[in-house]
């Protein structure tokens, strides 16, 4: 088979497509407390989502690894297509409910969520056929672990790059087993501060430099203080852009991932790569 960068697509992206209800609220309510809902809005999301649009947006050839249920809107697959994102692994579980996140989000952009996960919520199977062969990199965000484990497996088997970003499924899908046995198939692993630091613990190492034995690259974002890379030998920090509003913080992370690959995936410094990231990051704050 031919090398990673004899491939003719970028980056295919295993995670969420999702069915986002946003419901605005003053506060959020106490227990045995009822809040008035203030507005609400439905819109395309997902781990998954977010992600493939932006890089797509940005030129590289990407497509969804993802399964959605009944109830997942036709308009919502149109506009995938129309972001020339590749859909032959998107695929309709009948008598399912398709993945939806609730999002109750207070003025100040804080926010709590309820997650119903269908189909994504099932175990799976590498995919059938080669097609998913022809992408340098899979990029597997949120989904079912062991899955994903099989799946990174058959990757590097095939010569793949392959990206482990569980983001907040960590804490309540993953386990220290699973991590340890999804580490040795991993070239980049991102999270957050919170999500880096139990990865650590779990993989008996007590500082992201220390997760470097088992990851050459780790990319770390950091909220306000902008975003950092980690790699054997250095490391790298990128200031954030301060948004000029904010909608939604809602798929910042995402966008910021994005972002990453469309410099990362073209060569680009590191450096460059966590700046693309960021500016992404804050166009989602802005534009919701």
């Amino acid at each position: 088979m031919a090398g990673p960068g004899a491939r003719s697509r970028d980056l295919l992206v295993a995670g969420h497509v999702v069915v986002d209800r946003y419901l605005g609220v003053r506060r959020f309510p106490a227990a045995h407390r009822t809040e008035p809902v203030l507005s609400e809005r439905a819109a395309l999301g997902g781990t998954a989502t977010n992600l493939a649009v932006v890089a797509a947006r940005q030129g590289l050839r990407v497509g969804l690894l993802s399964r959605v249920g009944d109830g997942f809107p036709a308009e919502f697959r149109r506009t995938l297509a129309r972001a020339r994102i590749d859909l032959r692994g998107l695929e309709r579980v009948a008598g399912t409910p398709t993945p939806t996140c609730t999002i109750v989000e207070e003025p100040a952009g804080a926010t709590r969520m309820l997650f119903q996960q269908g189909p994504m919520g099932l175990a799976r199977d590498p995919p059938a056929g080669s097609w998913w062969r022809e992408y340098r990199w899979l990029h597997l965000a949120t989904g079912d672990p062991r899955s994903y484990v099989r799946l990174a497996r058959a990757a590097k088997a095939g010569r793949q790059h392959v990206t482990l970003d569980p983001a907040q499924e960590i804490f309540y899908r993953w386990d220290a087993p699973t991590l340890r046995a999804a580490l040795p198939f991993a070239d980049l692993l991102f999270g957050n501060r919170a999500e880096l630091e139990l990865a650590c613990r779990w993989a008996g190492r007590g500082t992201v430099e220390g997760l470097l034995a088992r990851v050459p690259l780790i990319v770390r974002t950091e909220g306000a203080d902008g975003a950092s890379a980690f790699f054997r030998g250095g490391s790298i920090h990128a200031r954030a852009h301060r948004p000029r509003r904010r909608r939604t913080f809602v798929g910042a992370g995402d966008a910021f991932r994005g972002g990453f690959y469309a410099g990362w995936l073209r060569g680009a410094p590191l450096k460059s790569c966590l700046d693309d990231g960021l500016r992404e990051a804050t166009a989602r704050i802005e534009r919701g």
